[in-house]
């Protein structure tokens, strides 16, 4: 145990080391030429300026150094039991609507996506709704409200002190937009900054706190709200096109809501630190752009086409996006692995050495994969070596709530709190794909153990039945 321990701290002392390098080694090079300058000259007036010129080098690079981020809390939609809806339920209202073949189809996706008996629908009872567009404004209304209600009665922070909202949703986008939605809610200041991330897929909550970490590069003293949501009942497809029906099949409502601050005094009340953001696009590849594509089919019906090319391509993202990320959170051990591994291969001609995959086991403690369904999960626990118990997050959330977009990995993190395993010093890998095609990575560290009788989320009411035990 004490060499796992002295393990764990030599190689964060490596990271933090190497991440801090710049602002050590400009001030030691400064002095080292300042040294030399005062033997050549031997001058006491020289050596003064020097002092004061080195002074104002490290005061310099101190204010160059990017201003820390935390994440004070974050809070996911609390679903309204109303909204809870079993297959039965789900397959009665779609067989009014869809052809024998298409219900049969739809069907079998649901039984083989990974999700549960039942997950939360809105606006099912009343299905097909009236105007899908007023279905759509009012369930991404009570997502997003439900939220952010929730986060501001947790953390405490007042309208007039956020600086920056950042809101995401993928398919629907009214006006005025949702993050004036917020503003007008909640009666924030008018030089809030406000943004709008829409038809970014599952990846764009990932994207929206990339945003908002450089907009606190430069507000000094602020917070940022992002709120991460999802509202299908906008994109319900009704056609007969099997690569559009499956979006009916995988899409669920759900959001979450959180606070980022780069305040100095909230770094004791905060619960994480965040280490590296990383976007990874392959838009520019075709293959990759056309995969999840919204479009109408041949009857005019609009939906979103969801190719046989997805997993390849999904694929493709993560190794690109682990190939950027591996060299900021592995251990030296890994990368010296896998650096031996990749001379002998490209240089030295051994073609029967495999390819090394390094081991994110020895960089985080906590994986939150999006749970974008079971065959997702299976291709990412396969090729990251995973454990059960690192999957286990996305899975029971893939099971309870289905997909909810680019909420599902916080979700997935409420899912670790609230089993009490959290504890300080953590590291957390957050990893979300999306339309585009899109990889994102958010990378935190747990400030704090959280111990479970202080968590108070969507899971806490239901958390002693979990883990299920899930077919293969």
């Amino acid at each position: 145990m004490a060499s796992k321990n002295l393990k764990i701290m030599s190689n964060r002392c490596y990271h933090h080391i190497i991440t801090n390098a710049l602002f050590l080694i400009i001030p030691s090079l400064i002095l080292a030429a300042i040294i030399n300058l005062n033997h050549l000259y031997n001058d006491s007036l020289t050596a003064a300026a020097a002092a004061a010129i080195l002074s104002l080098c490290i005061l310099f690079s101190y204010f160059l150094r990017p201003r820390k981020v935390y994440l004070v809390d974050f809070t996911c939609y609390r679903h309204d039991p109303a909204f809870s809806t079993n297959r039965d339920t789900f397959k009665e209202k779609m067989s009014t609507l869809l052809s024998p073949e298409s219900l049969s189809f739809t069907t079998k996706v649901i039984e083989r996506s990974g999700a549960g008996e039942e997950t939360f629908i809105y606006g099912v009872r009343d299905f097909p709704p009236k105007s899908s567009f007023e279905c759509a404004r009012e369930e991404a209304e009570i997502v997003l409200c439900g939220a952010v209600d929730d986060l501001m009665a947790k953390t405490g922070v007042e309208a007039a002190q956020i600086g920056v909202v950042v809101v995401n949703i993928s398919t629907f986008n009214p006006v005025p937009s949702l993050s004036a939605m917020i503003v007008n809610r909640y009666k924030l200041r008018e030089d809030v900054l406000t943004y709008n991330l829409g038809g970014m897929g599952c990846s764009a909550g990932l994207i929206a706190v990339d945003l908002a970490k450089r907009l606190l590069q430069v507000q000094r003293n602020s917070y940022a709200l992002i709120v991460s949501l999802e509202s299908p009942t906008s994109g319900y497809y009704l056609g007969h096109d099997k690569s559009k029906l499956l979006s009916n099949c995988l899409f669920r409502m759900g959001g979450a809501a959180l606070l980022l601050s780069n305040r100095r005094s909230d770094r004791r009340i905060s619960k994480y630190e965040l280490s590296h953001t990383l976007r990874t696009h392959r838009g520019a590849d075709d293959r990759s752009y056309k995969c999840v594509f919204q479009e109408a089919d041949k009857e005019g019906a609009l939906g979103i086409t969801i190719s046989k090319d997805l997993p390849s391509v999904a694929g493709e993202a993560l190794k690109a996006n682990i190939t950027s990320l591996g060299p900021l959170v592995l251990p030296i051990s890994e990368k010296l692995t896998f650096l031996a591994t990749l001379i002998g291969r490209r240089f030295l001609n051994m073609k029967g050495l495999r390819p090394y995959v390094p081991d994110f086991k020895a960089a985080f403690e906590h994986f939150c994969i999006h749970a974008g369904g079971k065959a997702v999960l299976d291709a990412v626990e396969t090729s990251l070596k995973l454990r059960a118990w690192d999957m286990e997050p996305s899975r029971m959330t893939l099971y309870r709530y289905c997909n909810t977009s680019s909420s599902s990995v916080w979700y997935q993190l409420a899912y670790a709190e609230a089993k009490g395993r959290v504890r300080r010093g953590d590291r957390v890998w957050q990893l979300g794909f999306g339309s585009g095609f899109k990889c994102a990575s958010g990378v935190w560290r747990a400030l704090r153990t959280i111990p479970p009788n202080e968590v108070d989320n969507p899971w806490l009411q239901v958390i002693d039945q979990f883990p299920i035990s899930l077919p293969t």
